[in-house]
């Protein structure tokens, strides 16, 4: 997993997730009642930080559930994907490495996808 850093200031803190290294940024937005393909990427790691509760997601053989603020990372080649159950979730996803949307194996998939 990659090092964080996290700084206190007078007014609080924040938290630094890129320093100077190629990174692609974007907000993942999931319908109730759907998921994402359970897929892997040989090119590229993910951080994934949940932007609203009950971020169900699975990475490996765990899955679990992410409120608000709860971060996962989710190295190259581990299979992963997001669930929103009763509720639209939302999830910031910062990838590390070379990005590219067909980096991608499937493994399951709802809609028919390979």
């Amino acid at each position: 997993m990659k090092d964080f850093h996290f700084e206190n200031r007078p007014w609080g803190n924040f938290e630094q997730f890129t320093h100077n290294e190629i990174s692609t940024v974007k907000i993942i937005e999931v319908k109730p009642h759907s998921k994402l393909s359970l897929q892997s990427h040989q090119k590229r790691e993910e951080l994934w930080i949940a932007l609203t509760n009950n971020v169900i997601v699975q990475v490996g053989n765990q899955v679990k559930s992410l409120n608000e603020g709860e971060k996962i990372f989710i190295p190259k080649e581990t299979q992963h994907r997001l669930v929103a159950k009763e509720d639209k979730i939302k999830v910031l996803e910062i990838s590390f490495g070379e990005f590219d949307e067909n980096d991608n194996t499937r493994f399951e998939d709802d809609y028919g996808r390979v």
